[in-house]
């Protein structure tokens, strides 16, 4: 009985949180969306954010029904037989049979941030576990939704972006050579259409293998370098001045920020620990910078919202409600709202985004198109009016 519950649970999380409305519009690209918005989970044994979702939310619901620790961990073993990670719930489950905490036990796997360890061993301390590991399965949740979102809006224009680019490329080094060819052997001159549009193609079949070879290396540079720390400064000012690109990974970024702070503070870690947990989860240079001197200025007595205000990437609206936040003491609330804010906010420029975007992509591709059909056709025509 207990094994239909829990399948029961994860059949219905599953259907909330997967769940992404599709435009009848492009519906026949519903099945590419689907792919490319699955969670992909990259070094192998590594869980991704949507199996720590399923993990937390699983374990929170038997811990609520009254199950205890070892029991939900069995449970939860068993429904997760021909999961991949399933070597990860076992060795949690085997340290937590031994004695140890499910903080520690969950620490040891190398599979989990601090950020979950430290939550859930407030959460045993306070003996409140099963509402942090809700409140962890919920942050995961909406982590994922929003990656989703994200990724469900672009994912069309991207791949009309990419079919285009791949039709242009394919007309100009191998079309246009063919008509070239033909030219050649009736001489005279070519319009000045024409003209162009076959030195683009000879000027593209001389620099494709070089182009790649060069973009084959900038990409191994990009790799090499993507930690350090001045590549990643320059690398974020260069992505924030984009036009608008550059406001959404801001709000982004601010709404991973805001999520993470409710969880943290709701769950009654300090708010010098919560800054500092915070900042080793953002994996965004300029928040992580503001946040090591956040945390300095606050070990000094400043408040949050003063010490926020110092940087820009904070937008005054922001900052005002934490003041209210603080002069409340409902931290954790205020944070909340304003994550939900970006997201919604996110979400719709992204949607916006898209819609404009795609009709611009086909116009200009059939403007490129046009124009090199136009200037392939046009020397025949002059021919024929000369006979």
């Amino acid at each position: 009985m207990e094994q239909v519950n829990i399948a029961e649970f994860r059949r219905q999380h599953k259907k909330t949180s997967n769940h992404i409305p599709v435009d009848n519009q492009h519906y026949r690209w519903s099945k590419l969306k689907e792919l490319f918005t699955k969670d992909l989970t990259f070094g192998g044994s590594h869980l991704n954010d949507q199996k720590k979702d399923h993990f937390f939310f699983e374990l929170s619901t038997l811990l609520q029904s009254g199950i205890d620790l070892k029991n939900s961990l069995d449970l939860v073993t068993l429904e997760s037989l021909k999961d991949k990670h399933l070597g990860i719930y076992k060795e949690i489950k085997e340290k937590v049979i031994n004695g140890e905490s499910l903080a520690r036990a969950v620490k040891g796997t190398g599979k989990f941030s601090d950020y979950d360890f430290f939550s859930i061993e407030i959460g045993e301390e306070t003996g409140n576990l099963a509402e942090v590991l809700k409140d962890l399965a919920v942050y995961y949740k909406r982590k994922v939704e929003q990656r989703r979102k994200i990724v469900a809006a672009l994912t069309y224009p991207a791949i009309v972006l990419c079919t285009s680019a791949a039709a242009v490329f394919f007309m100009l080094r191998f079309v246009v050579p063919m008509f070239s060819d033909v030219f050649k052997r009736f001489g005279g001159k070519l319009p000045w259409m024409t003209d162009m549009v076959i030195r683009s193609s000879k000027l593209m079949g001389a620099l494709f293998l070089p182009g790649v070879l060069v973009l084959g290396l900038l990409i191994s540079f990009l790799y090499a370098n993507r930690n350090k720390h001045r590549f990643r400064d320059l690398s974020s000012r260069l992505v924030l001045k984009i036009p608008l690109i550059g406001e959404l990974v801001t709000k982004i970024y601010l709404a991973r920020f805001c999520n993470t702070m409710r969880l943290l503070i709701s769950t009654k870690i300090p708010l010098l620990r919560a800054i500092a947990m915070s900042r080793h989860t953002i994996g965004f240079y300029p928040v992580e910078q503001s946040l090591k001197k956040v945390e300095l200025e606050i070990m000094a007595g400043k408040s949050l919202h003063l010490s926020l205000q110092e940087f820009s990437i904070y937008p005054p609206k922001m900052i005002q409600l934490v003041k209210v936040g603080e002069e409340i003491n409902k931290l954790d609330y205020f944070f909340e709202n304003i994550a939900d804010q970006y997201v919604k906010e996110v979400e719709h420029q992204t949607s916006t985004v898209s819609k404009l975007i795609e009709p611009l992509i086909i116009i200009f591709l059939g403007l490129v198109v046009g124009f090199i059909l136009i200037s392939m056709y046009l020397p025949m025509f002059e021919m024929g009016n000369s006979f």
